[in-house]
């Protein structure tokens, strides 16, 4: 997919999801401090489906504001009594933004009876898949009604929206300081929400075009190390140097902690 192109598909999704947000403080945060970054991006340049959009914020405020948003907005669809312990937290020491949940740790619609909409089908992959192939789409997508955008999943790192949005408050920053936290390099293309500028960098692009995995350092190891599965399958390539790069990276963590091992 052409560069022009996603940046139009990113700009509609991005104008829909405004349109489903009633607070003018947290519109004026996704329009001036929100970031979309990640696989998202990777996907339409490969011409693959895309399987959410990933936000990210500038700075610690706007995570923990957006946060405390979409939890209040999953009390007021579900059972309060369930929610009264789950609360929006702040780790001074670190700065960590972090949804806090008793129990399980996640909160789920499945695990609720709750009075929201189903999730309603979308065509929106099937008018990108057009756009790519050089047709024309619309360019004005519909406000979001009945339960779109809404948080249907929240675990104490990241808000999953319906509609393929997920919102990460587990790093925020600008995107060279989140992308410090990301583990290959094909996956750093990013679009800024105040300036609808697309950053396509070119050693992100030679992985995309190579389908290389280029390891370049992450939080999580582990979860890299796991994730080259479902890349192998795709038909991208890894070297042995690389793997040894994680292997390196991850024996500096110590997984008999068990606290390590669950962040991990």
């Amino acid at each position: 997919m052409k560069a022009k192109t996603i940046k139009s598909v990113l700009s509609r999704k991005h104008n829909a999801l405004l349109k489903s947000i009633d607070d003018p403080n947290i519109k004026h945060i996704f329009e001036n401090e929100a970031i979309i970054t990640g696989g998202s991006i990777a996907s339409m340049l490969l011409n693959e489906k895309v399987s959410d959009f990933d936000y990210y914020f500038t700075n610690q405020e706007a995570a923990r504001e957006v946060a405390d948003y979409y939890l209040s907005k999953f009390r007021a669809t579900h059972d309060p009594e369930n929610l009264r312990e789950t609360r929006v937290a702040l780790d001074k020491e670190t700065g960590r933004v972090r949804i806090e949940i008793p129990s399980s740790g996640i909160l789920s619609e499945k695990e609720f009876k709750s009075g929201a909409a189903d999730l309603l089908p979308e065509s929106e992959l099937e008018q990108i898949n057009s756009e790519a192939a050089g047709l024309d789409g619309d360019t004005d997508e519909p406000a979001e009604i009945d339960g779109r955008f809404r948080p249907v999943f929240l675990s104490s790192n990241a808000i999953t929206l319906s509609n393929k949005v997920q919102i990460v408050i587990r790093f925020y920053g600008e995107p060279d300081q989140i992308h410090e936290n990301y583990d290959f390099e094909h996956c750093k293309c990013y679009w800024v929400a105040r300036t609808g500028e697309l950053k396509l960098p070119e050693r992100a692009l030679l992985c995309l075009l190579n389908k290389e995995l280029l390891y370049t350092g992450s939080r999580y190891p582990l979860c890299s190390i796991i994730r080259t599965r479902k890349f192998i399958q795709r038909g991208w390539q890894i070297n042995a140097g690389q793997y040894v790069k994680m292997a390196l990276h991850l024996n500096s963590f110590d997984l008999l902690d068990p606290d390590v091992l669950e962040d991990q």
